[in-house]
């Protein structure tokens, strides 16, 4: 959108006392490094290693804590389940460092934030084990989020779409699948020690991955098709709900993103692991020493 371009309040919802609609801060409110998690309950484990904390808030599924940890200021947030939430979390992050909330007009100076999903998915390939940490080169969308979007070609790796497309023969009744790469920067400063790969990402966690309950799947060979996907020499590895609409708008609005995640199950190997949480924990420290160095 145009520098100065005025943004009218059906647009971009303010409350009262002008913070934002849904995630109700404030920009001062909001650190550069911003660690997103699914689950509301995860962000006071993970602010609790935060040598100071100066800001907590919360509406709806959405809580918020800002503070420092080795000087380095932080902030850790809730966004829910699924490419929906993150469009919402995404959006208003943008608008809270790039529109003057004021004059509701957008600024002329771009400002980028680093953004790291930190989460749980599961494995695809039988190799990867319980536990493992896995982090995501590339977002593959299966969830159709990113066609709403102008300038989606833009930002898309054209080729490796292109290729699971022909290669999945892709049922045109199904949204249009994206891939999207995550932050150089970040895949630098976070990747060592991780299996890295592409995270499919589905609009739901049932029939869209996969699963079956009492209702027959459309597509029951999509699992298998994904296993067996290469585009030169990387595969998919796990599945989750959040990262090709990270990625994608990431990109789009010009912030670096990444996603880490536990594999606390595997679809291949139909194995789940009920006491992850050692192995989330353990992932918190990671990433924090390694944003905080």
């Amino acid at each position: 959108m145009d520098a100065g371009k005025f943004i009218p309040p059906s647009e971009l919802i303010l409350h009262p006392d002008g913070s934002i609609y849904h995630l109700k801060i404030k920009p001062d409110q909001l650190a550069d490094t911003i660690i997103l998690v699914g689950d509301p309950n995860r962000v006071e484990i993970i602010s609790n290693y935060f040598d100071e904390i100066e800001f907590k808030g919360a509406n709806r599924e959405i809580h918020t804590h800002t503070g420092f940890l080795n000087k380095k200021r932080l902030t850790v947030m809730s966004t829910g389940m699924g490419t929906d939430n993150i469009d919402i979390v995404m959006n208003e992050l943008d608008a809270l460092v790039n529109v003057d909330l004021k004059s509701r007009t957008v600024k002329k100076q771009h400002k980028d934030l680093d953004i790291i999903r930190l989460g749980t998915s599961g494995a695809i390939q039988p190799e990867i084990p319980l536990n493992a940490f896995v982090l995501s080169e590339y977002g593959l969308g299966l969830d159709g989020l990113l066609s709403f979007y102008n300038d989606r070609d833009k930002v898309i790796d054209k080729e490796m779409t292109e290729a699971f497309i022909e290669y999945s023969e892709w049922p045109e009744d199904l949204p249009k699948p994206y891939a999207v790469r995550s932050a150089e920067k970040l895949i630098n400063k976070l990747g060592e020690g991780f299996i890295h790969g592409i995270t499919a990402t589905a609009p739901g966690f049932y029939g869209p991955q996969g699963r079956i309950l009492r209702l027959k799947l459309a597509y029951p060979d999509l699992i298998k098709k994904l296993e067996n996907f290469r585009f030169e020499t990387i595969k998919i590895v796990n599945f989750e709900m959040e990262t090709s609409a990270l990625f994608g708008l990431g990109k789009l609005l010009g912030h670096n993103t990444i996603t880490a995640c536990v594999a606390i199950a595997n679809r291949k190997k139909q194995e789940y692991n009920q006491n992850y949480k050692e192995a989330i924990n353990n992932l918190i420290e990671l990433i924090l020493t390694r944003l905080t160095v």
